[in-house]
């Protein structure tokens, strides 16, 4: 199996566990889900890098306002009403997130979401295999 088929079928599986937990329509491509929400991911990043850098004008008092647009837009792709998600400020991780306080509860405490050392739920990880 080459590298990205075995992206793939992480990209698929991962979706597949996002829809479960949003409880997204059958018939839901997970694939094209899991690519936009990528996408969001980036543009959050970006936002968390120039955050931490000083730079592009993104500072402490206009952060919120600038993430919340991607955060809208995720959670209307994942149709989200109670899942708390957030934008994430430093730039070492990923940008959208599931408070970990979430998978705290019984009920989604085996969640199989992808999960990062903080407990915290990534919304859109990054399956490219590095060299």
């Amino acid at each position: 199996m080459s590298k990205k088929e075995r992206m793939y079928q992480k990209i698929e599986k991962h979706g597949q566990n996002l829809i479960k937990l949003f409880k997204l329509p059958k018939g839901t491509d997970a694939v094209k889900l899991c690519k936009q929400l990528f996408r969001l991911e980036n543009k959050a990043h970006r936002l968390a890098t120039d955050y931490c850098n000083g730079t592009n004008g993104v500072n402490s008092e206009n952060w919120e306002a600038l993430t919340e647009p991607i955060l809208a837009k995720a959670n209307k792709l994942l149709n989200n009403k109670n899942v708390p998600i957030y934008a994430n400020g430093d730039a070492r991780g990923y940008a959208l997130k599931i408070r970990n306080s979430f998978f705290r509860d019984f009920q989604w405490a085996n969640t199989p979401i992808y999960k990062d050392m903080g407990g915290f739920g990534i919304i859109a990880p990054d399956f490219r295999e590095q060299n």
